[in-house]
């Protein structure tokens, strides 16, 4: 996994994983809620398609996973994010990217 982050609609938008399954969308909505204690304030289930919001650290955010996309993260108010909510979704993401590396090389370890 390496971070992609990209401004393509007028937010900033952090790629998690663009090639994925649905397994991989839960683990990382696990380790949000165990690590950093999110908790998800509205989920929307479609048939390829998650939206889940949360607050993180008083920025209102999205984790989004599309079968055909991956998974990101953004503001959750998009083009009227400001620009702490742009520095929140790369700070988790940051976050991501390190814990979810850290769980690659261990499984790799056994």
């Amino acid at each position: 996994m390496s971070l992609t982050l990209r401004t393509d609609f007028g937010c900033t938008e952090a790629i998690i994983d663009d090639d994925c399954g649905l397994k991989r969308f839960y683990e990382v909505a696990n380790i949000l809620l165990d690590d950093l204690k999110i908790r998800f304030t509205n989920k929307q289930d479609d048939f390829d398609t998650l939206t889940w919001n949360f607050t993180y650290r008083g920025h209102m955010l999205t984790l989004y996973y599309n079968i055909y996309t991956g998974i990101s993260i953004y503001p959750h108010k998009f083009k009227e994010a400001a620009r702490k909510d742009n520095d929140a979704v790369i700070e988790v993401a940051q976050f991501l990217e390190s814990k979810l590396l850290v769980n690659k090389s261990r499984r790799y370890l056994v």
